[in-house]
């Protein structure tokens, strides 16, 4: 009997022990993404009409995305900062060439057609921006000294600026929201971070008067008062907040959500999703999916924790609290206390960018988990 009782354990060793050592996953990880990418699903069958073909579509695209985490998992972490200043420097060229040659579409100029293929390089930023501070000061004394600070700081503002005047405000806080986190992990100082606050405070004003667009002003004066305008910029904020207050504590059930299916609730399969769910499962389904989300970010703080290289540490770090950002912004602009600005939900939103983004980052993830030894090499 005892024998008995220990056999799934012993299983359950062995398949955590395969994922780490023969496909380079960490299984606890790998556990959590899993299952809130089947509630992605759950909740977007509801939301796109019990569509088979959206399910489809949709396994598909999480399918190729677990594929490259994969990936990347498989590629030793040194090899993300041999190539990271090379990256970065590419990328920001790619951003300036949209300022120069980039292609218009939504009032907004964000890709480049390369006759092949049209991308945002936006996009590729939130990538090789914590790979290159994480590069850049693991190479130099911490905590950072004031140039290295103003070094990075700069690396991590003019790709911003770029971005933001694309303009795209929630690409552009992201990627500033990842190069800082990494400024954070190696040891700024808290006379930093209060000089930063103080400064952003301060320039508020200017970014109102000289840099925001009058449809951004437009989104924050709705987030003081989304009925001012209920049917134009106050429209998305009023549905979602009347789709997750009527889903109540324990929600409609599944497929009984209204304000989606009698299509009040717009962009519910993307950015809006998070309310479909609401709706339909309820406060105490919102309760298990941040728990969910909370232990992704947990894991992420912990191979950080356990990294062997300060390069790694700080990647692992970076790419956890942007998760979160990712999560808190969403939830933020689904609950109406952020303006909309289109940020998806991780791993729940439909969207391919989005997705191959988050997945990359948790294929560094279980790189720097899984191959702390790689060779005997790392730092």
């Amino acid at each position: 009997m005892a024998s008995d009782r220990l056999q799934p354990t012993r299983w359950g060793d062995r398949l955590g022990t395969t994922l780490r050592s023969v496909f380079k996953l960490d299984p606890i990880l790998l556990f959590f993404v899993a299952v809130i990418a089947m509630i992605g699903v759950v909740a977007g069958y509801s939301a796109a009409e019990q569509s088979e073909a959206w399910v489809e579509r949709s396994i598909v695209r999480l399918g190729l995305g677990f594929g490259l985490m994969l990936l990347i998992a498989q590629i030793p972490q040194r090899w993300f900062f041999a190539v990271a200043p090379w990256l970065y420097a590419m990328v920001a060229l790619m951003l300036v060439a949209v300022w120069l040659v980039g292609d218009m579409g939504g009032g907004a100029r964000r890709w480049l057609d390369l006759g092949v293929i049209r991308f945002q390089p936006a996009e590729l930023m939130k990538v090789a921006m914590p790979m290159m501070i994480a590069w850049f000061l693991a190479r130099r004394p911490l905590p950072p000294r004031p140039l290295d600070v103003l070094v990075a700081v700069l690396a991590v503002g003019i790709p911003t600026v770029l971005i933001a005047g694309q303009p795209d405000l929630g690409s552009s806080l992201l990627i500033m929201a990842s190069g800082l986190f990494v400024l954070f992990f190696a040891g700024l100082s808290w006379w930093y971070l209060g000089a930063f606050v103080g400064l952003v405070i301060a320039a508020m004003p200017v970014m109102w008067f000289f840099v925001m667009h009058a449809y951004q002003k437009e989104r924050v004066l709705t987030l003081l008062d989304p009925t001012s305008d209920p049917l134009g910029a106050g429209y998305h904020t009023i549905q979602s907040m009347i789709a997750i207050g009527s889903g109540g504590v324990w929600g409609k059930g599944w497929l009984q959500g209204t304000q989606s299916h009698l299509d009040f609730l717009p962009e519910g399969t993307t950015d809006f999703i998070l309310a479909v769910y609401a709706e339909e499962f309820g406060l105490m389904g919102l309760l298990v999916l941040f728990l969910l989300y909370l232990a992704v970010i947990w894991r992420g703080l912990w191979i950080a924790e356990h990294a062997e290289s300060v390069e790694g540490r700080l990647l692992a770090a970076s790419i956890s609290m942007t998760f979160m950002v990712y999560v808190l912004v969403n939830a933020g602009m689904v609950l109406g206390l952020l303006p909309v600005v289109g940020a998806p939900l991780p791993l729940m939103s439909y969207g391919g960018t989005a997705l191959v983004t988050i997945m990359v980052g948790l294929g560094m993830l279980m790189s720097i988990r899984t191959q702390r030894s790689f060779l005997g090499h790392n730092r």
